[in-house]
Order: C-alpha cells, then sequence, then structure tokens
C-alpha cells in the first residue's frame, strides 16, 4: 500500500462496525495516535460512542437487515473513501461483525484494509468443539466438555449420568447473539439434570441449531478469571501481549461473563499456550482468550478463542501498548514489528471505586485495586480528556448505573 506514515493523518479512515465500548476505544486510540475521526456504523444509538466528538456515528437500520444489505452498505462507503483517496479500515465490535467481515473478505478488500483472517481459518478455530481438538493436540488444558446437537430433538445422552454442577453456553456464539428468545441468557449454570434438559429444550425451540457445549464448572468466583489477547504478525509470530485478572465482571443475564473490571497481570501458562495455538495454526492479528483458573489442580483451563480484539482491548493500550497501532503498522505501513508485552501496574475499569469497595469479596484483590484507583492508575476507555462534554455526561451516566446493577445481581459484600 503506497502510504507513508506523515499521511496517515490526512489519508487514514477507520470504519467500524457496532457502538459499544470497543467502538470508542478504536476511536479513542485512532485519534490519539493519528488525530482522525472513526466512522461507526450501528443498528442502534450508543450515545456514549455516538456522542463523542471524534466519531462520525451513522444510525442505519440496514445494520440489521442481514448480511447482503450490510455488505451493500460498506460497499457504499467504501467506494466513497477511495474516490476521496483514504486508506480506510474496516473493523468489527462483535462476533458476528467479524464473521460477516471475514466472510466477505475477498470483495470487501477492494475498499477497506481488512485485518481479519481468512473465513476458512476463522470458521474453523471459533467452532469450539475444533477448538478443543486443538487444546488436545496442543496440551492446552481446557474443562471436561460434552455436546449435544440441537437440531435434534433430544439430548442423546441421559443426562442424569453427567456430573454437576456444569456450565451450558451455545458452540457458535456469532450466531447466538443474532437471536432473540425469552430466557436467553449468555451462559447457563445447570445444578440438575432437569435444568440441562430444560436449557436444550430451549435452544432447540428457538431455533437455535449448532452444538449446545456443556462443560465441567470450574470452582471460584470472578476474580479467577483471566482475558489473554495476542498480536500475530503475518508470519504467525506473537509480537504483542497483554491480560489480566478480572476483579469484576457483568452479572446481569444478558451481559454476564463480560469483564467490568480487570488487573493488568501476567500468567505465564495462558501466554506460553496462547503463542502455541496462533502459531500452529497460523494466525494474522488480535486474538482474544478466555480462561479460567482452577484451584482443584492450579492449572488455567482455556475456554475459547476470540478472533478479534475482545470488547476490553483497551487494556492493551493502558498497559503501554496502542492497540491500534499495531494494525496500522502491520497491515498499512508494512512494518515488522518488534515483540512487546503490555503489563503496567494498572486497572482497566468501567465502574466506579464503590463497586469494587462493595462487591470484590477477596479483601487482599480488592485492596489492591482500590490502591491502584487512589494512585489514579484505574482508567476507564471512556475517560478521554480531549472529548467534548456531551460524551463526558454520557460516560458519567453510564458509569453511574453501575452500583444499582451490582446491588440488584450481587447484593453488598
Amino acid at each position: 500500500m503506497n502510504i507513508t506514515e506523515e499521511e496517515l493523518s490526512a489519508r487514514l479512515a477507520p470504519v467500524v462496525l457496532g457502538g459499544d465500548v470497543l467502538a470508542y476505544s478504536y476511536a479513542r486510540c485512532f485519534h490519539e495516535l493519528y488525530g482522525v475521526t472513526t466512522t461507526v456504523l450501528s443498528a442502534v444509538d450508543v450515545k456514549v460512542t455516538s456522542s463523542s466528538r471524534f466519531v462520525d456515528y451513522r444510525v442505519d437500520a440496514t445494520m440489521a437487515e442481514g448480511e447482503k444489505a450490510i455488505v451493500a452498505l460498506i460497499r457504499e462507503l467504501g467506494e466513497r473513501l477511495c474516490g476521496e483517496g483514504k486508506v480506510a479500515v474496516l473493523l468489527g465490535s462483535a462476533d458476528w461483525h467479524v464473521r460477516l467481515i471475514s466472510h466477505n473478505k475477498r470483495e470487501l478488500e477492494r475498499w477497506f484494509v481488512v485485518p481479519y483472517n481468512d473465513f476458512a481459518l476463522l470458521d474453523d478455530i471459533t467452532q469450539k468443539g475444533r477448538f478443543y481438538a486443538l487444546c488436545d493436540e496442543l496440551g492446552i488444558p481446557y474443562p471436561r466438555t460434552w455436546s449435544f446437537d440441537c437440531s435434534c430433538a433430544e439430548l442423546g445422552v441421559d443426562p442424569a449420568t453427567l456430573p454437576y454442577p456444569l456450565v451450558a453456553k451455545p458452540s457458535n456464539s456469532a450466531r447466538y447473539d443474532l437471536m432473540d428468545f425469552p430466557g436467553k441468557e449468555k451462559v447457563y449454570e445447570v445444578h440438575e439434570p432437569e435444568e440441562l434438559v430444560r436449557i436444550f429444550g430451549l435452544l432447540h425451540d428457538a431455533g437455535y441449531d449448532r452444538e449446545l457445549i456443556v462443560q465441567d464448572f470450574i470452582p471460584g468466583e470472578d476474580d479467577a478469571i483471566r482475558s489473554l489477547t495476542t498480536y500475530s504478525d503475518e508470519k504467525g509470530r506473537v509480537v504483542a501481549v497483554s491480560g489480566g485478572r478480572v476483579v469484576l465482571q457483568d452479572h446481569s443475564p444478558e451481559r454476564i461473563g463480560n469483564p467490568m473490571c480487570i488487573l493488568l497481570e501476567r500468567a505465564d501458562q495462558l501466554v506460553d499456550d496462547a503463542k502455541r495455538f496462533c502459531e500452529r495454526v497460523g494466525y494474522r492479528g488480535f486474538a482474544n482468550f478466555d480462561a479460567k483458573y482452577d484451584e482443584r489442580d492450579g492449572v488455567y483451563k482455556f475456554f475459547e478463542v476470540n478472533v478479534r480484539p475482545g470488547a476490553n482491548t483497551w487494556y492493551m493500550t493502558l498497559g503501554g501498548v496502542n492497540f491500534v497501532k499495531l494494525i496500522v503498522d502491520d497491515y498499512v505501513l508494512g512494518r515488522e514489528l518488534p515483540y512487546r508485552e503490555a503489563y503496567r501496574d494498572a486497572l482497566y475499569t468501567l465502574v466506579p471505586a464503590r463497586v469494587v469497595r462493595d462487591f470484590v469479596a477477596d479483601d487482599e484483590l480488592r485492596d489492591r485495586a482500590l490502591t491502584l484507583f487512589k494512585a489514579g492508575r484505574a482508567e476507564s476507555p471512556f475517560d478521554y480528556p480531549p472529548d467534548g462534554l456531551a460524551h463526558k455526561l454520557w460516560a458519567w451516566v453510564r458509569v453511574s448505573h453501575q452500583y444499582k446493577k451490582f446491588e440488584r445481581y450481587l447484593g453488598r459484600r
């Protein structure tokens, strides 16, 4: 691509599908580094992002109309940007955005830089059964797992023979995320056979026709969860790593499991295992791994790989490596990337200090997190000083609602 670093501020044009925290994180990082505005396409108005001075936010009903219509919308925007001499980078906020982009990568690359893997690889490793087969091959630990085909009318295995408690979740999160039905939850806790039968029937009747993954429940609270983000270059080498220990995750049924507060912290086993995985499959770009520490054997167990930056990937920027610079240096400028790790002593947070004070049970972890708040090293991606008053107001509204939500679902410590 014929562009120099000096031209980026005039020609770089980021385009993001979806408007929530990752979209704003992209926009913030692009503005911090290159002074550019990010275009966001979304079916809904996420005020904390749409109010930003550095975002061209476009609410378009087409974003809810299916793949063909969305691709046509993106194509039209890409043609216009190319006609203006822009170097457009196309990014997605959610799993289904990335699947759509990857599935149409060959066409979209006519107008956009598309920093995602080819669809065959992406589709392969995001199927949880295939992910666990690769983990077996590489000696990467994961929870004991069973799978059930929801296109069938019955489980196929006597649920009474399984060890409880268990955790159940759809194998194809991108497909499941687009579904809407009463009783839907992101992850289901299963304490007895009757619950498993009910959940299986719920998904089957709703039209979900992929596998339901059922796993051994690993004991531990939110602070046993780990998030790890890697970036791999065009040679398949992992060249950037960041991650941390979850202090608190969301407990509302529709968003359960989404980290809300992460303490930057390196776990050697996670880094080593993730590197082996990425290099084995020939991965390029961002990957995000979810894992949990199993106190029963002292081992981190992997749950899945997300083939995009996770919603909270701004923690890499907080840790010392601006995460969008990796994309631009690699895909736009064609630079060789040096190996870097982003683990500054800091706390990524979407909640205020009083939520940590009242809802984190572990005394040592709570004190450590509160110390970072007091030292000014606890930050949210939404707290971007150059942004305008309207954004700051909506960021305040968003964070101010967190206490009541945690109180509703957890109760005070």
